[in-house]
């Protein structure tokens, strides 16, 4: 379809899911545009920027947030920053799908928002075939 998706995951709020991350964007890249690819970089640099360094990366996101057809979002590790993301995406009037282990205790914040399509998932294997229905 090409799309145009924006991808959100966790990078200053930790990264221990960018292996995960890099799978999902993989998947969503077989059929569609994913702006945030950096996000599944496992390699991708957490160190602290410039304030000019900061106001790029916010503009810079807030642009593919405004181009973007739609948002996925691994919420799995709590992050500041998507929770911003996904705010601005709902203020934007763009489709949000949320996903999250379901061990995990998310924010009721998003949970509560019915705004938000909230998806749980045990295994990476249901995670991935729920992307994909909803691609």
């Amino acid at each position: 379809m090409n799309r145009k998706i924006y991808f959100s995951g966790s990078i200053r709020g930790g990264r221990n899911d960018a292996a995960l991350y890099g799978r999902l964007i993989s998947l969503m890249k077989e059929t569609d545009t994913v702006l945030t690819e950096h996000i599944g970089d496992v390699g991708y640099s957490t160190d602290v920027r410039s304030i000019d360094g900061e106001q790029g990366i916010y503009l810079q996101d807030t642009g593919w947030l405004k181009e973007c057809d739609l948002v996925i979002a691994e919420c799995s590790t709590p992050s500041l920053g998507v929770g911003y993301e996904l705010a601005f995406a709902e203020n934007l009037r763009k489709p949000v799908y949320v996903f999250c282990r379901k061990e995990v205790h998310l924010s009721a914040m998003i949970l509560g928002d019915p705004y938000f399509q909230v998806f749980f998932y045990e295994t990476e294997e249901e995670l991935m075939e729920k992307v994909k229905e909803i691609l």
